[in-house]
């Protein structure tokens, strides 16, 4: 019992952690700064939980709960890029006044639903996690109650979203129907021999993922959320459900599917080549740059998708590794995005940004280091992250992949280089407020920093990744 409570501290942590805030919220009047500061101290104490936890693998409940390396690497990846994503918006937040004292505490059990997913061995406990976080995501898309784009993007999310998990669960139990197991182990046991049953249940279960990243065809929700939901919020949507969505393909690809190879295989190629083309095309002719980013978003997502689809080792350890280089140039992109206020309002239109090196020459370096790792440019972070993915590619020698990741790679630096074009050559179309907001300048620092100097030791967070598949 005291073994299992300790493999659960951090879930338990967060859990009683989210109800005393909560209380404190509802009896305490103006309570956001408060809410806001604990919040940000639970996410801290709670990766120092994490940090202090052995990486040995434990399973309890029947073993539906698993604590490996895995599982602990994405809780960190999760709970740090929350903690920056929080903490660089609070300033948007008060602005915007949706300085509602529910909005960390939405944060924090989405932040739970996520634990439980990464920590999933069971389809139940899976479910149960997903639907957790969804709720909590439905809610924040649509937070804003006075902005009429912010309630139709919440709308639109929870619709779509609730017919993708409805197709879901309709995979996860036609699994149970043909395996006899909830197990995740179990189930890649009994699919040693081709199930034609399980095969069905694994095409619903990859469209109900598939939807969670954002990856095309089922990536409609993305623009217009991302677009209409406050910008504190789409950069949340665009960093730490990405993670954990691609944490869940990974393992089901890597734990209940391992013997299926073949099956899925082609399924998460086609998905992974209409993304990438996708997201190259479609973000040309945007003028918004967070609908840009959205679109960007689901290319990104192709990619990463492309080093599942190579069904080795070296594959998922690059997924792993081009997911955690997103995270952290979207998380200086959008922060750059709280650097555009001009007149007390933040801009949104690539327009806006006409001169901007004239007169904030900062902030145009700081997009300049962040578009071009977006594009793959050497030496910067997010070339590492195409070069890794590539390769593992081209190991499996799944050529076609890989000069359809490149080809698309070229188009996307396009509408990259085009912002950047605009930074540095268009006349001077206004000046920005002067924002005097330290947490986003050192965020967006850091970011900037980790994309330039990760060349000099890469192999740092290579072996990390490839250490979290280690049977």
């Amino acid at each position: 019992m005291i073994n299992n409570l300790n493999i659960l501290l951090p879930e338990i942590f967060l859990t009683l952690s989210i109800f005393g805030i909560l209380m404190l919220g509802v009896f305490i009047k103006r309570s956001f700064n408060l809410v806001f500061n604990l919040s940000s101290i639970v996410i801290i104490v709670t990766i120092t939980i994490i940090l202090n936890s052995p990486n040995n693998v434990e399973k309890i409940f029947l073993e539906s709960f698993i604590r490996d390396s895995f599982s602990q690497f994405f809780k960190l990846l999760i709970l740090v890029s929350s903690l920056f994503v929080l903490n660089s918006s609070k300033s948007f937040i008060h602005d915007n006044k949706i300085d509602k004292f529910e909005y960390p505490i939405i944060i924090l059990i989405s932040i739970l639903g996520m634990f439980f997913m990464v920590s999933s061995n069971d389809l139940i406990l899976f479910y149960l996690g997903l639907e957790l976080q969804s709720l909590a995501l439905y809610i924040l898309a649509s937070i804003d109650r006075d902005n009429l784009r912010s309630s139709e993007s919440g709308i639109k999310y929870f619709v779509l979203s609730a017919l993708s998990s409805g197709l879901l669960l309709y995979g996860c139990s036609l699994l149970y129907g043909f395996t006899g197991s909830t197990n995740f182990e179990i189930i890649s046991f009994e699919l040693i021999d081709t199930n034609v049953g399980a095969i069905f249940a694994m095409v619903f279960i990859l469209v109900g993922l598939a939807f969670k990243v954002s990856a095309v065809p089922f990536h409609m929700w993305t623009p217009d959320v991302y677009e209409g939901a406050p910008t504190s919020i789409t950069s949340f949507f665009a960093v730490v459900p990405k993670v954990a969505g691609l944490a869940l393909l990974i393992k089901f690809m890597f734990v209940p599917f391992s013997n299926i190879l073949l099956e899925w295989q082609t399924i998460m190629i086609f998905i992974s080549i209409a993304s990438m083309i996708l997201g190259a095309v479609a973000a040309i002719v945007q003028k918004n740059i967070k609908r840009l980013l959205a679109y960007s978003s689901i290319g990104h997502i192709g990619y990463a998708l492309a080093g599942v689809a190579s069904g080795s080792i070296t594959g998922y350890a690059s997924s792993v590794l081009y997911i955690t280089i997103y995270v952290v140039m979207n998380i200086g992109a959008f922060s750059c995005l709280y650097l555009m206020k001009k007149d007390g309002n933040y801009k949104e239109d690539i327009e806006d940004l006409s001169g901007v090196s004239k007169k904030h020459p900062i902030l145009a370096i700081s997009f300049l280091i962040i578009l071009f790792s977006l594009a793959g440019v050497p030496p910067l972070g997010g070339f590492f992250a195409k070069f890794y993915v590539f390769k593992a590619v081209l190991e499996q020698e799944m050529y076609v992949l890989a000069i359809v990741g490149l080809l698309t790679t070229v188009i996307s630096a396009f509408y990259y280089l085009r912002i950047i074009k605009i930074i540095y050559f268009d006349e001077k179309s206004s000046t920005f407020d002067k924002v005097k907001n330290k947490v986003v300048q050192v965020t967006v620092f850091l970011s900037c920093s980790i994309l330039i100097t990760f060349f000099l030791y890469p192999y740092f967070l290579n072996n990390i990744v490839n250490s979290l598949f280690i049977v």
